[in-house]
């Protein structure tokens, strides 16, 4: 396992067994909804509820531990916390990947137009993948 527990720690988390096998899940499968990642926890530990994986999942995202993205018209999915990114989304397959862009300049020409001071942008753009092209 990668060095969760110190991970966890510098976001003030207490590095319980759940906590760690949430961090291995999520950087060994990417994306993940809450019921893939419950089935995934239910191999480990045969007897948690639904409830604790919410619980630790809404703890990790205040903490800033992982991110929930969420996906127009899908269910949210849930990433270890990285740097800023945007993600693509397969229309098809539901593929999603990460994608490096500079939203700096959507957001000022936002701020300008709505008057509102943005402080956050998430971005998420839909299409076909390029496998799904190929079909």
């Amino acid at each position: 396992m990668n060095n969760y527990t110190r991970m966890l720690r510098e976001h003030h988390l207490k590095a319980t067994p759940q906590r760690l096998e949430i961090a291995n899940a999520l950087d060994c499968n990417g994306h993940m909804t809450i019921e893939k990642l419950y089935e995934v926890m239910l191999q480990k530990f045969n007897s948690i509820s639904l409830a604790t994986i919410y619980k630790n999942i809404n703890i990790m995202i205040e903490n800033a531990f992982i991110q929930e993205v969420k996906i127009p018209n899908e269910k949210s999915v849930y990433e270890l916390s990285k740097e800023r990114h945007s993600h693509v989304v397969c229309t098809k397959c539901n593929a999603i990947k990460d994608i490096m862009l500079d939203l700096s300049q959507t957001t000022q020409l936002a701020s300008q137009v709505s008057h509102f001071k943005i402080d956050k942008a998430d971005l998420v753009l839909s299409g076909l993948c390029q496998k799904c092209q190929q079909l």
